[in-house]
């Protein structure tokens, strides 16, 4: 039996939206679900029993920053990386593409791999497919992805096209060192914002069979109703009864349009390093706790929020921990915006599961401003 398994429960009428439940050696998902992003072994500021009482139950590293720091060796020694962190939940691990391609002139890509120099003490290093699949399956999350080139946008067609091939060609590579039987293997999409570009993508990956798929290369910067166009091009071409996955979307808005368009699974830093700025989210936008206008306003970030946060402190206790840099500030609104974002997921889901989804969706937007206040 596959390691990672996927059942569409339930369909919404009105949109391409669909239930899930994502089987995974480490327990069962609900989708659509969002992942809070645990890059180095650990989500910032918030610990892994707040993340449990929370409702998160899967969450995302990293196979570039792990490899660097502590080193997948010791991870594997210490019995995994569920094992080291002490997360009794489902772990993803993104195969650190981004951000070998977010390091510049710091790296080389060839068709073997690509060279770079080390962010922190400029060593080097050469990551093949070969060798993330190695640090992968010593890490020993329940979904590991295959190393691709991730492009950034704009682009010029040319570039993203050879980035696209070279991800399948990479993919197919990753599928042939992979040999972790209790480890699923995601594919990852390319092809920036060219849709001739992502439909072959899609094409040649479905033809080797992965058992999830990614679309990777969005949400980097394009306008979101560019993102939009993209995703409702590429995902009727990945398969109905196999995870779709949406990199790097973290905003109310943008996973409520990726989960419209058939998308089950969602991560990104955006509310955890949002929070440790002082701006936290709300269903009627963005709010920045360090403004003088929450000085003595002694209600809570969201009224009706069940989070501990807003259940205990007042926007103007949290302003002054800001204020006065004390550590506290940062773990309550990373503790909100998770919050936050976890139950809006749970109640997209019920609003599948009731087939009332564009009902819920306009008066989201009816109330919601990207805006920050």
């Amino acid at each position: 039996m596959p390691a990672v398994t996927f059942q569409i429960t339930n369909k919404c009428s009105r949109s391409k939206a669909r239930l899930g439940k994502l089987n995974t050696p480490h327990g069962v998902v609900d989708t659509p679900v969002f992942m809070p992003v645990g890059t180095q072994a650990t989500v910032k500021a918030i610990s892994p029993r707040d993340l449990e009482e929370i409702g998160a139950r899967v969450i995302l590293g990293n196979a570039y920053h792990l490899y660097l720091r502590p080193g997948h060796e010791l991870i594997r020694e210490a019995g995994g990386l569920h094992s080291f962190m002490a997360w009794p939940g489902v772990i993803l691990t993104d195969s650190g593409g981004f951000q070998v391609f977010s390091l510049g002139d710091l790296r080389r890509v060839t068709e073997e791999g690509v060279e770079f120099r080390s962010h922190i003490d400029g060593s080097r290093h050469m990551l093949t497919p070969e060798k993330v699949m190695e640090i992968e399956m010593a890490l020993g999350p329940d979904i590991a992805m295959v190393f691709d080139e991730c492009t950034g946008y704009p682009a010029e067609r040319e570039y993203a096209k050879q980035a696209m091939e070279r991800t399948t060609r990479w993919a197919e590579r990753c599928l042939k060192a992979h040999c972790r039987n209790d480890q699923a293997l995601f594919a990852i999409v390319q092809g920036s914002v060219f849709p001739e570009l992502r439909r072959a993508s899609a094409r040649d990956l479905v033809s080797l069979g992965f058992p999830g798929y990614a679309v990777g290369g969005l949400s980097v910067g394009e306008p979101k109703e560019l993102m939009c166009e993209i995703l409702d091009e590429t995902v009727p071409l990945l398969p109905e009864d196999k995870p779709r996955y949406l990199m790097g979307a973290g905003s109310p808005d943008y996973m409520l349009e990726g989960v419209w368009r058939g998308i089950d699974m969602f991560d990104c830093v955006l509310p955890t390093r949002m929070a440790r700025n002082g701006t936290v989210l709300t269903g009627t936008g963005k709010l920045v706790i360090r403004n003088a206008r929450y000085k003595y306003d002694f209600s809570p970030l969201e009224p009706d929020c069940g989070c501990y946060t807003c259940r205990n402190f007042s926007r103007a206790y949290i302003r002054h921990l800001f204020n006065v840099d004390e550590i506290l500030g940062p773990m309550l609104t990373t503790l909100h915006n998770l919050y936050f974002l976890l139950q809006f997921m749970q109640k997209i889901r019920e609003a599948i599961a009731g087939d009332y989804l564009p009902e819920f969706r306009k008066e989201f937007y009816s109330n919601y401003e990207a805006n920050e206040v």
